[in-house]
């Protein structure tokens, strides 16, 4: 009996925490991220990092002495993610200099303050596609440990290219041989990253753009690829990359038909699973609105955790955003985006929001609402489909939808909650009232 006691007590020792940690959001519209339409007066419980029980009030029993926050007036919906930023980069106008001055801040400082930034804004999950192998590491596992603030992280490292751009080398791997693409890729994925990224496959021999996606599936890692020019498209598809990026093809009206037939095919083979693109749209979209209309570069969230030297910098290179080099085609693309947008939702492509954020004027506090923004009241998605590009399909896409993507018994408690109502005015993501990740509030 003494045995049997002692036992019931250590079991209530560590039980009791847990208990300490319960939550309840209560009174809010819950917009879960699965196609369940929207719940008034919802209750959410979390138990120390993942939901247990979501539903009504009335329906729900708050289990006594939990934490009760009021959600009322409020919008409840998973954590966003999104699926295409650099965090080594803050919206600098010239990459040279950037690379060249901050490269060895981009693990203590740069990325740190990027990661900060996008989880203030609501973005519990991110994809970051493109930085030296070992920062990226570092910053993503540091996160997980909770050393540093920061949304879930799933790292590509460098990206793989043909050639690399004089200067980037640390951050951008070039491949001469299938044998050497091979070896590029295991050596990415031996050192734990989470995707692969391809750039300029049309530049590699067929043979190279085979090896480099076969070697990355065989290690389990999907591959993002480039679609900015048609060849890039043609064989991202033919040898199997799992997601495209960018809207693509500079000044030309719309996607070539060879092109959309084997998108088409593509995705009408249900066998192989969705068809993932994220066309970081946004950036090329708003900017004959940016270039004129600049007071977000006076906004001081994108300067949380960067040293007043960097951000004076930062400021100084966007002096004069009509002469920034990377826009000056800008004009002549903006009339195509539309129709290319529209040609990738109408053949069956699953978008995903994604910014490309940290690019020139591109800051990691307001990126991915600006996106979000454009797809629904530029380009006419519904609030909820766009919403679940941001929620639900990147953990489907990242294979972690087990854990993460909707706000369901059992998943890690990454939610946010806005005042007002987001299906109506989506901008409302500007602001973020509160944010939870893993069931801490960290605003």
């Amino acid at each position: 009996m003494k045995a049997g006691f002692v036992a019931v007590l250590l079991a209530l020792a560590v039980i009791a925490p847990a208990q300490g940690k319960t939550l309840a959001l209560v009174g809010g519209t819950l917009v879960d991220g699965t196609l369940r339409d929207p719940v008034a007066n919802s209750v959410v419980i979390i138990d120390s990092e993942r939901i247990v029980a979501v539903g009504r009030k009335g329906e729900i029993t708050i289990p006594a002495g939990a934490e009760i926050v009021s959600t009322e007036g409020m919008t409840v919906l998973p954590g966003l993610w999104d699926m295409h930023v650099h965090l080594m980069i803050n919206g600098h106008a010239d990459y040279a200099h950037w690379d060249k001055v901050y490269i060895d801040r981009f693990r203590d400082v740069i990325m740190p303050a990027s990661a900060k930034q996008l989880l203030h804004a609501g973005v519990t999950g991110a994809r970051d596609l493109g930085a030296p192998l070992g920062d990226s590491i570092a910053v993503r596992d540091a996160i997980r440990r909770g050393a540093i603030e920061g949304p879930t992280l799933f790292v590509s490292g460098p990206f793989i290219q043909k050639k690399p751009y004089p200067g980037t080398e640390a951050f951008r791997w070039g491949v001469d041989s299938p044998a050497d693409a091979r070896a590029k890729v295991k050596r990415l994925a031996d050192a734990g990253v989470d995707v692969i990224k391809l750039i300029d496959q049309d530049q590699m021999s067929e043979a190279e753009v085979a090896a480099v996606i076969d070697e990355a599936h065989k290690h389990g890692k999907p591959v993002v690829a480039h679609a900015h020019r048609p060849e890039e498209i043609r064989r991202a598809l033919k040898y199997g990359a799992d997601c495209l990026e960018h809207t693509g093809l500079a000044a030309a009206p719309r996607y070539p038909d060879d092109v959309m037939d084997a998108l088409r095919e593509r995705t009408a083979n249900m066998a192989l699973g969705p068809l993932f693109w994220t066309p970081t749209i946004e950036g090329l979209y708003n900017f004959p609105y940016v270039v004129k209309h600049h007071e977000h570069i006076d906004d001081t969230r994108w300067h949380e955790g960067l040293p007043a030297e960097i951000v004076a910098d930062i400021r100084n290179s966007l002096t004069h955003p009509e002469r920034i080099a990377y826009f000056q085609q800008t004009p002549q693309r903006w009339p195509t985006l539309s129709t290319k947008f529209a040609q990738l939702r109408e053949n069956g492509v699953l978008l995903l929001v994604g910014t490309d954020s940290g690019i020139p004027m591109k800051f990691h506090s307001d990126s991915t609402w600006h996106e979000l923004e454009v797809w629904v009241n530029r380009l006419g998605v519904p609030a909820i489909d766009a919403i679940r590009a941001a929620t639900y399909w990147p953990a489907v896409a990242m294979k972690a939808d087990k854990d993460y993507g909707s706000i369901t018994e059992g998943k890690y408690a990454d939610i946010i909650a806005v005042r007002g109502d987001v299906l109506r005015h989506i901008a409302l993501l500007q602001n973020v009232d509160m944010v939870f990740k893993h069931g801490k509030r960290v605003k």
